[in-house]
């Protein structure tokens, strides 16, 4: 073999050589990258909470995952939501319906294939409480708030034959710690308003509601003495007297902590509460001796538990006629997740936030003795709308940007089965809301005082009351509320 034949045999051995080392280094670089591919399915798709309404869907991680950044949910084919749990529960179902559900999970940079899918077929929808034509068996009192004369709803326009009481609202506390008109441009032909509502029905009853949340900074002051609180419950016997009142409701937001920043507040308000209310009713006693008739006094009271460890409710509940619970605002504006106004129920559902109930409301204030029969639950006939709402979860529980109070009249009008809203209910809670992508409107409807007002029954409490009746002007809310407690 010639020189340059076997040099270049050499060269060309070495480059096979060197092909080989570099295909077996490549070889080794490419097993040690990590697998950039889809994560593994979730696993063990289950479907268990099933109401007429609702399911709540739980699976397990993908089995030695650790990429996992989110779940989408898929309905019928169709993508649902994500969630970064392993639950989600899904709301807004029709009742009697099949449903098929798998679950895919998402990392980084890929989306893995389904989960095994389950079929469910959601329950009947459960009967409403029957609707019957006696009397109302328990006390419906609503508030008429008296700055709504300003935008056209007065007195004269209230059903007063749906009521058994009125609470107008509110008279102020002044400087000297007596009671003194709020609006004093319009109080008193409200109040002659109001009054001649008994014409229409001999057994109304009319209280004058004092303080609210604007108002009650003065109370701790008024009810700090035994001279503050005689000279008080003094100007409400006064006060009602003049005016033509059958009673007086205190409404103090709140004793000992809470409301405005700017209210007087004491830790002895808890007893001081106490003993102001047991003026007040010597004072009425003494002034019904002489009229020959029953003075009423009633409060509003809180529905946390706050409120109660507050206040001695089974000390004050002798000089009461009875309490007005305000079992709403449960949920609002100051929350930084939407959420449900009045609950009745707890739910099970997952939330970033804490969770409440009509029902537990209800059911703390019993159990600090305070009596059943004079229990009033609140139900509120307005609602609260959020707006640029994150796009999950049909709107619950998700941020938004503004909120704003909204009555159920303007509801039904300008959002109610409107383009592009749909209304869900909450199997469990037992309250609907409406959504369209972007606005959360939490509210009452018929269906939900229905529940409400058979709550009341079967708790045996004193009746309802309703915050504020210019917000159902046409009779919607307060005719089902009425019918309910028949």
């Amino acid at each position: 073999m010639k020189r340059s034949t076997r040099k270049a045999t050499m060269w060309a051995i070495s480059v096979f050589l060197l092909f080989l080392i570099s295909s077996f280094c490549n070889e080794k670089s490419f097993a040690a990258k990590p697998d950039r591919s889809a994560s593994p399915p979730p696993q063990n798709l289950n479907a268990g909470n099933i109401t007429d309404t609702s399911v709540t869907l739980t699976w397990e991680a993908p089995a030695g995952s650790t990429r996992v950044r989110e779940y989408q949910i898929y309905k019928n084919n169709t993508y649902l939501g994500s969630t970064s749990s392993v639950t989600y529960a899904v709301n807004g179902l029709t009742p009697a319906t099949t449903y098929q559900f798998y679950v895919k999970a998402k990392d980084k940079r890929n989306v893995s294939s389904p989960s095994n899918t389950v079929t469910v077929t959601t329950a009947q929808q459960p009967d409403l409480p029957p609707v019957n034509t006696e009397t109302p068996s328990g006390k419906m009192v609503g508030y008429y708030a008296a700055w709504e004369a300003y935008k056209g709803y007065c007195p004269d326009q209230i059903d007063a034959s749906k009521l058994t009481h009125i609470n107008y609202a509110f008279a102020n506390i002044g400087p000297d710690l007596k009671l003194t008109l709020g609006y004093p441009d319009i109080d008193p032909n409200n109040i002659r308003l109001l009054n001649e509502l008994k014409l229409k029905n001999p057994n109304l009853k009319t209280l004058i509601s004092v303080g609210g949340w604007n108002w009650s900074g003065r109370f701790s002051d008024a009810a700090l003495t035994d001279a503050s609180r005689s000279a008080f419950a003094d100007s409400c016997v006064d006060f009602i007297v003049k005016y033509g009142f059958d009673g007086v409701d205190l409404d103090w937001e709140y004793p000992v902590s809470g409301g405005l920043v700017t209210n007087s507040r004491r830790p002895e308000d808890k007893q001081n509460f106490t003993l102001l209310l047991q003026k007040i009713r010597e004072k009425l006693d003494a002034r019904g001796a002489i009229d020959q008739k029953h003075y009423l006094l009633t409060i509003a009271g809180g529905a946390d538990a706050s409120y109660v460890k507050n206040v001695e409710l089974s000390a004050l509940a002798q000089y009461l006629d009875y309490a007005n619970i305000m079992t709403y605002d449960l949920h609002g504006t100051w929350d930084p997740y939407t959420d449900l106004l009045a609950p009745l129920y707890n739910n099970n559902d997952y939330s970033p936030q804490y969770k409440t109930s009509v029902d537990s409301a209800v059911s703390t204030w019993l159990n600090a003795a305070f009596p059943a029969d004079k229990l009033v639950m609140g139900v509120p006939f307005y609602g609260y709308l959020y707006s640029s709402v994150n796009n999950s979860n049909n709107g619950l529980y998700q941020t938004y940007g503004g909120a704003n109070s909204i009555s159920y009249k303007d509801i039904k009008t300008n959002y109610l089965n409107k383009t592009g809203y749909t209304r869900y209910f909450h199997s469990q809670s037992k309250v609907p809301w409406l959504f369209n992508g972007t606005i959360f409107i939490s509210y009452e409807d018929p269906e939900s005082i229905a529940y409400k007002a058979d709550y009341i029954k079967s708790r045996n409490l004193g009746g309802a009351m309703i915050w504020e009746l210019s917000q159902d002007s046409n009779n919607e809310l307060l005719n089902t509320l009425y019918n309910g407690l028949k």
